[in-house]
């Protein structure tokens, strides 16, 4: 289903718009989303008539009598109702939560409900009205924020899903998914501020923006997903003639260091990222975190390049693994020094300490990095272990049940921290409790690790 305007709807749907839109400004509310929700009935993809049904909704707000209970009681009602329509009649779920917010405009439920409706029909500019609302008041919900960036880059809303992402990733910059999304941005932005908006609405192509023919054939080379090395030679190529003009652009400089990248050509893309630091002047820490991928991605390579029938071909690959876990480590520390209160970074580097067997350390910085609600529970795990390490196991026994009053959902991770528990009481020689937390596994996984031999064995052990 196609979002449209008022302009689109047939006649007498827009007669019923315009009288609603007359209602509205005679104050005449009641009257007014009576009109706006029958042409929304008949067309829930007419975004002109929604966004004045919302305009209406909220200068109604609070003008109709009635108890707080009766309306939490309906509007309870409703929701089920909502929820249970959406998974077959998306429309149906779209009408209930307009319903729910004509006496509510501000319930956040409702909005979620119909953000979830509109994205089923195809309706991103509809969602946004919504998860806007609901993302206001719950603005620590990563998921939503998400799903509101999602939708604002499907829309051309550029600006507000760039900002949107970054700020997730400040909470999370190692997400893998949430950097793509970002680089898509601004890959897109590349091409608005580079003269092409017209593309943005479907009105234009590349050929029509774009005078010189060769020109617009690299340019439809950028936009797709897979480019070989072929390709991303032949718009470097075309990158670097730009530079050569301007070698201060900062946008010509990361396209050129991401096409590097996807070249394989990590100690390039090194330097042009460098550069960028260097005019920008600010430690952009997108552009750090590039930098770090591609010194990693490097010394992966050279492992790979080991010829496999050198004599000392698995002393080499040694040394690299040696040299990049150091670097992966000093790496770290700098940036904790740099940022002492990124508590995402502290749980790098306790992790990290973790690997290399420095335990002091590594209990120092994950103390502090289970302070951050993204990283508590993986940090209280480590911290089990590092205790477990040092033969403190009645440490690492408290901290893991702490975790598991903690962890909610019954997933991998709380698997394996029931898992390490039964270890811990174990070693402790607690083998009834210890049965205890691998029978929790047991009775929903017979797969994990050796849970099912753990179990079985004791069973057989009773006769």
């Amino acid at each position: 289903m196609a979002e449209t305007s008022a302009g689109d709807l047939r006649s007498s749907l827009r007669e019923l718009h315009d009288k609603g839109i007359a209602a509205l400004q005679k104050n005449n509310l009641d009257y007014a989303i009576q009109l706006f929700m029958q042409v929304l009935r008949a067309e829930p993809g007419c975004f002109d008539t929604r966004q004045a049904l919302r305009a209406t909704q909220h200068r109604r707000m609070g003008s109709r009598s009635g108890g707080l209970f009766r309306k939490f009681l309906g509007s309870t009602n409703a929701m089920t109702k909502g929820r249970l329509a959406l998974r077959s009649n998306p429309a149906e779920a779209l009408a209930v939560a307009e319903e729910i917010l004509n006496d509510d405009p501000t319930n956040a439920n409702a909005h979620l409900l119909l953000a979830d409706a509109a994205l089923e029909l195809g309706l991103p500019r509809t969602a946004i009205l919504s998860l806007e609302v609901a993302f206001k008041a719950n603005p620590s919900d990563r998921r939503l924020a998400e799903r509101l960036a999602d939708s604002c880059a499907q829309v051309g809303q550029l600006p507000r899903a760039e900002k949107l992402y970054q700020d997730l990733l400040l909470g999370d910059p190692n997400d893998p998914s949430l950097n793509e999304k970002l680089k898509n941005i601004l890959a897109s932005r590349t091409l608005s501020e580079g003269g092409y908006q017209s593309l943005e609405g479907g009105t234009g192509s590349y050929r029509d923006v774009l005078k010189d023919k060769d020109r617009a054939v690299l340019l439809e080379q950028e936009q797709r997903t897979v480019q070989d090395a072929d390709v991303a030679g032949r718009l470097l190529s075309d990158v670097l003639s730009r530079l050569a003009q301007d070698p201060a652009n900062v946008r010509l400089l990361r396209e050129a260091a991401q096409l590097h990248e996807k070249r394989n050509d990590h100690a390039a893309a090194i330097a042009a990222y460098q550069q960028v630091l260097g005019i920008g002047g600010v430690q952009d820490p997108l552009v750090l975190k590039a930098i770090h991928d591609c010194r990693v991605a490097f010394l992966d390579q050279r492992v790979q390049a080991i010829p496999p029938d050198a004599p000392d071909a698995d002393a080499q690959a040694e040394a690299i693994r040696a040299e990049r876990e150091a670097y992966l480590l000093e790496d770290a520390k700098a940036r904790a020094d740099a940022n002492p209160t990124d508590l995402l970074v502290r749980f790098e580097l306790g992790e990290l300490y973790f690997k290399a067997n420095r335990i002091t350390e590594a209990i120092a910085e994950l103390q502090k990095a289970q302070n951050n609600p993204n990283r508590r529970i993986p940090a209280m795990l480590l911290l089990a272990q590092c205790f477990a390490r040092r033969r403190m196991n009645d440490l690492a026994a408290r901290k893991l049940q702490d975790a598991l009053k903690e962890k909610v959902v019954f997933d991998e991770e709380k698997k394996d921290i029931h898992y390490q528990l039964g270890t811990v009481l174990e070693a402790m020689g607690r083998r009834e409790e210890a049965i205890d937390q691998y029978k929790v596994i047991y009775e929903s996984d017979i797969s994990f690790r050796d849970v099912a031999a753990k179990v079985e064995a004791y069973y057989a052990g009773q006769g």
